[in-house]
């Protein structure tokens, strides 16, 4: 066997795959053991805002805040397409909004100081967890992380793939029936909420498990009339009940997939429209605070 080699055992993950950590996890844990250190660690000591180190620090992390921009610019200029893929801008800008924010914390020594400072602290704050927010509602409306986008056709015709197998309980009656109305029913929930969307996974979750439990509580009643009737369904009961609820539990979860996937993307362009001003906001208040340290 080769020193590289891969070594792989039936039915478990290979030693390299289950070793492998998501690049992600290892970012987010260097931010909060930076973000730790820099909070109990008296920073002070060490670096100050007006020379040194540390005001190279406030060069740093307010050019990383300026260049957070380029990917908006590489995504609406097409001219741009030499700079590289827009995907690989979005990374990049992910990356800049974690390290100027932290690069500006040490520059401050996680402390607050004269106004103008403290504006343009709150803003990047304000910015920083923004974007934060935002890109956990990416995550939920994209395959993996860095993926492409799902679209509601996708999701529709997974649920359709789901019916097409009705066939298989067919000797209930009414089942597809009731199970398209419950889809109506949970795909429908928080329709009246426009600005409070993030409350729809939580009432479709709710109506999702009420649907589930009522729907094989019908199969059940179902069945048991069927039995009377009938010595094939007595004898095949077991199967054709387990049959039926396995159908039910992947409509209606492919349903509550689909009615998330609305919710967040409703979520995701409320989140946009006001990450923009927070932006704009933020490179003034930047602005100001450059201006007022060297003049004053």
């Amino acid at each position: 066997m080769s020193v590289g080699a891969t070594v792989t055992v039936p039915g478990r993950l290979t030693m390299r795959s289950a070793w492998r950590i998501p690049p992600v996890a290892v970012v987010s844990v260097v931010v909060l053991v930076l973000l730790f250190s820099g909070w109990f660690f008296p920073t002070e000591r060490y670096i100050t805002p007006q020379r040194g180190f540390g005001y190279a620090l406030g060069i740093l992390g307010g050019s990383m805040m300026l260049l957070l921009f380029m990917y908006s610019a590489r995504k609406r200029l097409r001219w741009l397409g030499f700079l590289g893929p827009t995907v690989n801008w979005f990374r990049f800008h992910m990356l800049l909004g974690l390290g100027g924010p932290l690069c500006i914390l040490y520059h401050s020594n996680f402390h607050l100081g004269a106004t103008n400072s403290n504006v343009a602290l709150i803003s990047m704050l304000t910015v920083a967890g923004s974007g934060v927010v935002g890109r956990y509602i990416y995550s939920r409306i994209h395959h993996g992380v860095y993926g492409s986008r799902l679209t509601l056709g996708e999701l529709r015709s997974g649920a359709e793939n789901l019916q097409a197998v009705s066939r298989s309980v067919a000797f209930i009656p009414e089942l597809v029936q009731r199970l398209e109305a419950a889809e109506r029913h949970i795909l429908e929930a928080g329709k009246s909420l426009p600005l409070l969307g993030f409350a729809k996974p939580l009432i479709a979750a709710a109506l999702a498990l009420h649907a589930r439990w009522a729907l094989r509580a019908y199969v059940s009643g179902a069945l048991r009339i069927a039995v009377r009737k009938s010595t094939v369904i007595a004898a095949e009961r077991t199967r054709l009940r387990r049959t039926a609820f396995a159908y039910i539990d992947k409509r209606i979860a492919a349903t509550r997939r689909l009615a998330d996937f609305q919710a967040f993307e409703r979520l995701f362009s409320l989140w946009h429209a006001l990450h923009i001003p927070l932006i704009v906001m933020l490179l003034v208040a930047g602005i100001v605070h450059v201006i007022v340290v060297h003049l004053y």
